[in-house]
């Protein structure tokens, strides 16, 4: 009976934090300003997996959910966040960018950009469910992507038990050292992202 009242203890808080994927980038339940980041497994661009926790390791982080380097209105937000990622920096913030590129993918990006800010891979997009902002793309949508991106990430069922290409929808998070939200900015029109002088003045005010 202890066994199973401690099983339950440690699966409760889970099944409470977990987030299921959204049937449309429309119904996104993301997570909120005041909320406490889920600590998901991530991966870094050398392929190694840690923690979320561990790898922020208690400092004050801006998180940026892109698509993958294949979309061109991410490349450009990488673009403009390369511009005031020195300043994000002297704020004590560190830029971190994830997206369901594989690591090798990212490497890629990093070369083509000259980035110096992180990357991490979603590649199964557990991180991205994990802060409620992984939504099923349509028929349509996935059969595109896969054919004329050649697109390798694994399909996942939505509720009809079709197998369906899952994306974040574009999202900022500002987090604080204790691992809380404290700006959040998500828009399912992956063609409008936020300015990057409005980061900036957010980080400044967050600093």
């Amino acid at each position: 009976m202890k066994r199973f009242l401690l099983c339950l203890v440690l699966i409760v808080p889970f099944l409470l934090s977990a987030k299921p994927i959204a049937e449309s980038s429309d119904e996104v339940t993301p997570l909120l300003n005041g909320q406490t980041i889920p600590d998901v497994e991530v991966t870094q661009i050398n392929g190694k997996t840690t923690s979320l926790k561990e790898y922020l390791n208690g400092d004050k982080a801006i998180l940026f959910f892109y698509r993958g380097g294949w979309c061109p209105f991410c490349n450009t937000q990488m673009g403009q966040l390369k511009k005031i990622e020195p300043k994000l920096k002297q704020l004590g913030f560190k830029l971190v960018g994830i997206s369901t590129d594989a690591p090798k993918d990212l490497n890629k990006s990093v070369e083509t950009m000259s980035l110096q800010y992180d990357l991490l891979s979603d590649y199964n997009s557990e991180i991205s469910k994990a802060f409620g902002i992984a939504f099923f793309t349509d028929a349509k949508t996935t059969k595109r992507y896969v054919k004329r991106l050649n697109l390798t990430n694994p399909l996942k069922r939505n509720k009809a038990g079709d197998p369906r290409l899952v994306l974040p929808v574009p999202a900022i998070y500002v987090i604080d050292e204790q691992g809380l939200v404290q700006f959040n900015y998500v828009n399912p029109n992956f063609k409008v992202r936020l300015h990057e002088d409005v980061l900036l003045k957010v980080a400044q005010v967050h600093k």
